[in-house]
């Protein structure tokens, strides 16, 4: 993937106005809507669920990337495919059989993503890297927006490159946690192809602003 890509993350968005800032990312310079869907249990927070994502999905004009911090997602994933999902994320930690959940991911007419907490090594992925079609890196532990970027991402990010290079895959490299304006560039010169951003843009006073600023950081 030559283009990289700027996934505002609604979770940051105001819920109360949701289709405004639906509205606002539709007209800005953003490629995807980045979705955390969570249950309380993986993560120790609870966002929201198919509803919310049937009416995002009646607005949005940008393909809807879904990163599922649940557990046992195997359950839901042909209801996220009839919701109009394009890429579903499940979390390493979550899977029991992971090639398993891939196929049936590709199955629904979906891409399928991998998530990987802070902890976990890119290694992991080694066996699976060309089932892969988008591996997310978490720069932050999963959960709540708004946290300190963690370090080590900038070599997991440089590994994981390596790896899918060495296997001869097409994986999309996706970062999401702490993301701005101070370490986009870093992030795609490390190997990364989209970043996902959540308080940084909607936490801005001009958020469309904002997204071409970090559109243009990266290019």
């Amino acid at each position: 993937m030559n283009k990289k890509l700027i996934a505002p993350s609604l979770l940051a968005a105001d819920f109360a106005n949701l289709q405004r800032d639906i509205e606002m990312v539709n007209n800005s310079e953003a490629d995807w809507f980045h979705l955390d869907v969570m249950d309380g249990l993986f993560v120790p927070n609870i966002s929201f669920g198919m509803p919310v994502i049937k009416a995002i999905a009646k607005h949005t004009k940008k393909p809807l990337d879904t990163h599922l911090m649940i557990v046992d997602p195997d359950r839901y994933i042909k209801d996220f495919a009839n919701l109009g999902v394009n890429s579903l994320t499940v979390h390493y930690e979550a899977c029991t059989h992971l090639h398993r959940t891939l196929q049936a991911i590709k199955i629904e007419g979906m891409k399928a993503g991998v998530a990987l907490n802070p902890h976990t090594s890119v290694y992991v992925l080694e066996e699976v890297i060309n089932d892969i079609d988008l591996v997310l890196i978490m720069s932050v532990n999963p959960g709540f927006g708004g946290q300190s970027f963690i370090e080590n991402t900038y070599k997991k990010i440089k590994q994981l490159k390596e790896l899918i290079i060495t296997h001869n895959a097409t994986t999309v490299i996706e970062v999401d946690g702490g993301v701005n304006n101070d370490n986009a560039k870093k992030l795609i010169e490390a190997g990364a192809d989209v970043l996902v951003a959540g308080s940084f843009i909607f936490g801005s006073k001009e958020p469309t602003k904002t997204i071409a600023d970090l559109k243009n950081s990266i290019a």
